[in-house]
C-alpha cells in the first residue's frame, strides 16, 4: 500500500490509536515513520508482525502526517477495515 491511500479511506492517526485498532483486528495496514522515535514506533511495529498486520515506512513523520491531511508529524496511522 502506499501513502496516497491514507488520503480517502477510514483511518486511524497516532501511536495509541493505531495499537487499539490493531489490537481489535481493525487495521488493515499501519504506516509508521522511519524517523520517529524506536521506543515508541518499536512495540507497535512488533505488535503488527505478532498479529499479521501490513506495515509499510513512510520517511518521515512530516511526510505521514500531510498523508493523512493534518497539519502536524505523524509516527503512525493505520487503514481501517
Amino acid at each position: 500500500m502506499t501513502l496516497e491511500a491514507l488520503e480517502n479511506a477510514d483511518k486511524v492517526i497516532g501511536v495509541k490509536q493505531v495499537a487499539k485498532a490493531v489490537n481489535k483486528g481493525f487495521a488493515v495496514c499501519v504506516f509508521l515513520a522511519d524517523d520517529a522515535d524506536g521506543r515508541v514506533v518499536g512495540p507497535l511495529q512488533r505488535l503488527c508482525e505478532e498479529r499479521s498486520v501490513e506495515t509499510v515506512h513512510a520517511a518521515t513523520m512530516k511526510e505521514l502526517g500531510v498523508a493523512c491531511a493534518i497539519e502536524v508529524g505523524a509516527a503512525a496511522a493505520a487503514i481501517l477495515r
